[in-house]
């Protein structure tokens, strides 16, 4: 049974951090040969995994890790550095930190991002997401400003996602109504909501735009409405995402050539 578990434990592992299972294996092993807890050991060896060990080797891989904390880019939740769903490819890490860069210097707020990819192999999925599997793809999160208007970094939902600017578009209807039943499913994954918030369209429009102008972005996806909304329709890169995906008026993809 023992066993079983400890299979149950390391696929789980790695569905969602991809090197997690490995890092089990590695506990379990010294485990037993110096007969050290395995909870304190996994929680060490994790830590020495997620900041020393991965990262060097990634790169090796063609991936580097996003930061953990920046002054101009940082993650909505500690979440998605400690499961490994920060790595991209090293020139999507740079066009991220200058734009970043840029709107800090303009605009004085920071650049927030959510699921990235995982540190090695293309073609490993980074659940739920359908293409987050090569190191070119980053969710961002939109901006927003509290009941009084007043701009805040906070975010809607604890994870980033789920927590759309409106609860019914066209879209949304179409594609429900032709069995792509997954495409609201972010709702699911808020994590909890705990701010009330609404959308900034003034700084999520300047985000954007700053990330289109980027020569390297191959495309972004937010919702047809969204775009139209806010005055973007002439921006070839922005585009509708299709059924198969899920809603993004919670979220920007972006992906690089």
């Amino acid at each position: 049974m023992k066993f079983i578990i400890h299979i149950i434990f390391i696929i789980l592992l790695t569905i969602f951090t991809q090197v997690g299972g490995i890092i089990w294996i590695a506990t379990l092993i010294i485990s037993n040969k110096l007969k050290y807890k395995k909870r304190y050991l996994f929680i060490g060896l994790y830590f020495l995994f997620n900041l020393l060990i991965i990262p060097p080797i990634a790169n090796y891989f063609g991936r580097v890790p996003l930061p953990y904390f920046s002054e101009n880019l940082k993650p909505k939740n500690i979440i998605y550095p400690l499961l490994f769903r920060n790595y991209v490819r090293p020139e999507l890490k740079v066009l991220l930190e200058n734009s970043a860069k840029t709107v800090k210097t303009l605009h004085k707020f920071q650049l927030t991002y959510l699921d990235a990819s995982f540190p090695f192999y293309n073609g490993f999925p980074l659940l739920p997401h359908l293409s987050h599997n090569d190191g070119k793809k980053v969710d961002v999160s939109f901006m927003y400003k509290t009941k009084g208007g007043e701009s805040t970094n906070k975010k809607p939902s604890l994870s980033g996602y789920g927590a759309f600017v409106s609860t019914k578009i066209p879209t949304c209807s179409d594609c429900l109504d032709k069995g792509y039943w997954q495409y609201d499913y972010t709702k699911y994954f808020t994590l909890g909501t705990f701010n009330d918030l609404d959308f900034d369209e003034n700084r999520t429009k300047i985000i954007v735009k700053e990330l289109v102008s980027q020569p390297k972005i191959q495309k972004l996806f937010i919702e047809p409405y969204l775009k139209t909304q806010m005055g973007l329709s002439d921006f070839d890169k922005i585009r509708f995402q299709g059924c198969r995906a899920v809603r993004h008026d919670d979220h920007i993809h972006l992906q690089i050539k």
